[in-house]
């Protein structure tokens, strides 16, 4: 493209595009981070109604944001002990980012030329692969019927991610690295294979895959050896699985930051890409989002079984380190976009100018370096995220006799006991699973405890 096609081509944008781009941030650029934080608190205050009316509150003409807004009341959903409209929000917003991954052109411009919010939200790499895991976990509570083919999916998509990036650049390891497989799925599908003797083979590869794929797992080492040498079930007994959504998960802050060495070098192929001119150095700070983690308030949640203490949960996905890792990993690169709109921005200031030929100093001049000015001010960091994911997916598995049983939950840490959960009952059957689920942001259930007994109950009903 030659500089004189180009340069008629900013002058457009910097007559046309900018004031319409000002006054489409200004009217509607309101820090995600910001609406987020209401819906938080509000869950985490156990008030689930206000926090489903903090999702609705803020009405946004742009549907690529309520995307995100979705998977929040997918939570809330879950929480209320509603798995089923949990796993319809999740399947819809799952297809639609799988959509949104196949960026168009005009998405890429937009991106550019204002900012990352101009862009449909596609999910951060590890929402998707939670995406497909609150998908496994809201279908093990209602019916379990897909539970295996979502849990397979969360490694399926984990590994496209892993794939995207060797064939993007072979020399980043360390990112490919930062993108490890998690366990969560394997320990579903193993667990739903222990309730056949048909599938005890899929069972023990499963626990294989949890072992080298969570090291640190608690239990890894005492699931592969039952897998591999025991019976999952002893006679008159049945299997209770808890799992315990623990501490406030991850979410983005708007920071400034100086642009890197290796963001330069990102950038300058980002501008490569759009232009025959060079990227001129820069060192102004540039706005870009961070991820900010939260430790848990507790360390565990304790199941008590007819008023004695049956299991401890341990931490299987660790979901701040694993946003954290990642966002580390890709950093450079969000830094480098960011420095190549503040760029292009500068470009299309200049080529404006050389356009109407505007003199130094004239009034047309002083204008459009104004302009540029506030085109760049209005630039915010995209804080879009899940904001209602969990720190932690913790389990725990304990055998008990077949028959009805009252179990609560209570926070732990250390030697320090929380007050407990209101006391729920559920069915121990013959072999099979029960499962249980609660939210422990803080050291209190959040919301209710969510029981299923499997398919087989229901149909018996």
């Amino acid at each position: 493209m030659s500089w004189l096609l180009l340069k008629e081509r900013y002058r457009i944008l910097a007559t046309v595009f900018i004031p319409g781009a000002m006054l489409w941030l200004a009217s509607g650029c309101a820090s995600h981070s910001a609406r987020a934080m209401a819906i938080r608190e509000s869950f985490y205050a156990n008030n689930l109604p206000v926090a489903m009316e903090e999702i609705d509150r803020h009405k946004d003409r742009r549907l690529r944001n309520n995307d995100v807004k979705q998977l929040d009341r997918a939570i809330i959903e879950l929480a209320q002990g509603d798995p089923q409209s949990a796993e319809r929000l999740l399947r819809t917003v799952r297809d639609r980012f799988d959509h949104y991954e196949q960026i168009s052109l005009a998405d890429e411009v937009g991106n550019l030329l204002a900012d990352s919010n101009a862009r449909a939200y596609a999910g951060e790499d590890y929402e998707k692969v939670l995406i497909r895991t609150f998908l496994a976990l809201s279908s093990l509570m209602h019916s379990g019927e897909d539970a295996g083919a979502y849990a397979l999916q969360t490694i399926e998509k984990q590994q496209q991610i892993i794939d995207r990036i060797k064939s993007r650049d072979q020399e980043q390891e360390a990112e490919i690295l930062a993108y490890k497989q998690v366990a969560i799925g394997p320990y579903i599908r193993a667990m739903l294979a222990e309730e056949s003797p048909l599938t005890l083979d899929e069972a023990a590869q499963a626990r294989i895959q949890v072992a080298n794929w969570a090291p640190d797992f608690r239990d890894a080492k005492s699931d592969l050896q039952r897998a591999q040498f025991e019976s999952p079930h002893r006679p008159g007994e049945g299997t209770l699985y808890l799992f315990a959504m623990v501490g406030r998960g991850p979410i983005k802050e708007e920071v400034a930051e100086i642009a890197t060495q290796a963001s330069l070098l990102i950038a300058d192929r980002i501008i490569s890409n759009n232009s025959n001119r060079g990227l001129p150095p820069t060192l102004a700070p540039v706005k870009v989002p961070k991820v900010r983690t939260f430790t848990p308030s507790i360390q565990a949640v304790e199941l008590v079984v007819d008023g004695q203490r049956s299991a401890e949960t341990a931490t299987l996905l660790d979901i701040g380190e694993m946003a954290q890792r990642q966002a580390d990993a890709h950093f450079p690169r969000v830094i480098a976009e960011a420095v190549a709109r503040r760029v292009i921005k500068k470009g299309v200031i200049y080529a404006a100018k050389e356009g109407v030929d505007a003199s130094p100093w004239s009034a047309a001049s002083v204008g459009l370096s104004a302009l540029g000015v506030a085109w760049e001010a209005t630039e915010t960091a995209d804080t879009r995220c899940w904001s209602l994911l969990p720190d932690q997916i913790q389990v725990a598995r304990v055998s008990l006799p077949v028959g009805e049983h009252e179990v609560q939950l209570r926070g732990v840490r250390g030697t320090l006991k929380y007050p407990g959960s209101s006391a729920q009952k559920v069915t121990i059957r013959q072999g099979r699973h029960t499962y249980l689920m609660g939210f422990f942001p803080d050291e209190q259930l959040v919301g209710q405890l969510i029981v299923s007994e499997g398919p087989d109950s229901r149909s018996e009903d």
